[in-house]
């Protein structure tokens, strides 16, 4: 139990950037700042790997429409990040608290993860792309800020986390109106481009 803001608040992370929360916390176990973190996520490679693919995060979080298809492919992989994370930090391989961390930390990770998703989809109704950079900035560093204080002050951060995605999920049934908007016009412009090459089709003439 005395985990648990921890990994509840892990996990909320993990939805928005999972290998933020990784390197973030492979560094701070690695240099001693934090003696709760598993020696699993300090290992130098885990912290290669997790630096290179926050890296890759970094641009393809900002690009407009980019961000969909990246969030669509991270479905599984955040609330899985999530999960295992929480589950490292829960420690007591295979105990009934370790199960039980993994499925808080791979619920509020799944949660949070469509929470952004979902707002993402909003912003990218909008023909301007400098909401989307301004977005995943403010993403990067609230995650960050978030792990860190997490770290020292886990039942804050928690309520915290808490807060942040109450206020995502109301956020996103304000904005669902404008996506459903977004894709219906969408589909509409699908189907017009393929009417025209029909109609080619159709007026050829018959030999």
């Amino acid at each position: 139990m005395s985990v648990l803001p921890l990994v509840f608040t892990s996990g909320w992370a993990s939805g928005i950037n999972a290998y933020a929360v990784v390197l973030l916390l492979g560094v701070l176990g690695a240099t001693g700042a934090a003696d709760e973190v598993p020696a699993s996520l300090q290992r130098t490679d885990v912290l290669i790997v997790a630096g290179v693919l926050f890296l890759c995060e970094a641009v393809a979080d900002k690009i407009p429409y980019v961000d969909t298809v990246w969030d669509a492919v991270h479905t599984v992989v955040r609330p899985v990040s999530g999960g295992v994370v929480a589950a490292l930090l829960a420690g007591h391989d295979g105990s009934l608290p370790q199960l039980a961390a993994g499925a808080v930390g791979g619920t509020s990770a799944l949660v949070s993860h469509l929470v952004k998703a979902g707002t993402r989809m909003a912003v990218n109704t909008s023909p301007e792309p400098a909401s989307n950079f301004v977005l995943s900035t403010l993403e990067d560093l609230g995650v960050a800020g978030i792990v860190v204080f997490a770290v020292f002050h886990p039942v804050a951060a928690a309520v915290v986390a808490g807060v942040l995605l109450v206020a995502g999920i109301l956020l996103v049934a304000f904005l669902w109106s404008r996506v459903r908007r977004f894709l219906r016009r969408r589909r509409q412009r699908r189907e017009e481009r393929r009417q025209p090459a029909a109609a080619r089709g159709g007026s050829a003439p018959v030999g």
